[in-house]
């Protein structure tokens, strides 16, 4: 944690309201200094609901991955704060927000992030593994045969196809029940028709598994499979959608110069 970012904003209370899964207070984040300085994020407030599906979109440049990095604890704010569940991030050491990624949150990434020695199973079970735990059996044997993994849980990445590897990544997400998964572009090295199963999945773990999914994305077909789109420009929140059609996210993008 840096020195600079405050424990929290200063009319915050101890803890956010719990209503949220996560979100972000007063959120600024700047890089470089004097006339090379990039304003990131501008003093973004944003609320993540628990058990929905929200897709953060805007043009190249425009905050929405240091808006998902910050709040998954990647990445530390210039002010402001962020927060998962109950937790200011920036209160936290950091064997604690280690402890916290682990346990409370999933990620997945466009570059699937396997470990190429590890089996397809073995990648899966892999954050419970550090913890030392063996995690709900009946629950991962859930989760494998949704992302329909059952015939490869013994190959390494390597003989996984791109879509396969990415069903690998979610199953590795969900498999520890986290309270949230960060996802960023998590279909982008993937072709459309293998993308639009990893997006079914990922919307059916939400509405069936009461997941809480969080997503970067540029493609419009990709947001519209989300409950709410919020539209990030020049580092501020600039609108938002709930229930969108792809359509729809069309016309919103045009309407902010995306």
């Amino acid at each position: 944690m840096t020195a600079a970012m405050p424990s929290s904003p200063p009319d915050a209370p101890d803890a956010p309201t719990p209503t949220a899964a996560a979100g972000a207070i007063d959120a600024s984040k700047i890089y470089g200094t004097g006339d090379a300085q990039v304003k990131a994020l501008d003093d973004v407030t944003v609320a993540f609901e628990a058990g929905k599906f929200t897709a953060i979109m805007g043009p190249s440049g425009s905050g929405k991955s240091t808006l998902l990095h910050c709040l998954a604890g990647l990445d530390t704010l210039t002010s402001g704060a962020t927060y998962i569940g109950d937790k200011y991030l920036a209160k936290l050491s950091d064997k604690e927000l280690t402890e916290l990624r682990r346990t409370d949150v999933g990620f997945v990434f466009q570059a699937f992030n396997l470990i190429p020695t590890l089996t397809a199973e073995e990648n899966i079970k892999l954050p419970m593994m550090l913890g030392g735990e063996t995690g709900d059996v009946a629950w991962i044997d859930q989760v494998v045969t949704a992302v329909k993994l059952q015939g490869r849980l013994k190959h390494r990445p390597s003989e996984l196809s791109g879509g396969q590897q990415q069903r690998v990544a979610v199953a590795r997400a969900l498999a520890s029940r986290p309270k949230i998964i960060f996802a960023d572009e998590p279909t982008g090295n993937l072709d459309s028709e293998t993308g639009a199963e990893i997006l079914d999945f990922m919307r059916r773990a939400v509405r069936e598994f009461g997941q809480t999914i969080v997503m970067v994305t540029h493609d419009p077909s990709a947001a519209s499979y989300a409950d709410r789109v919020v539209f990030v420009g020049d580092g501020k929140i600039v609108g938002e959608l709930i229930n969108p059609t792809a359509d729809q996210v069309i016309d919103q993008m045009k309407q902010h110069g995306s």
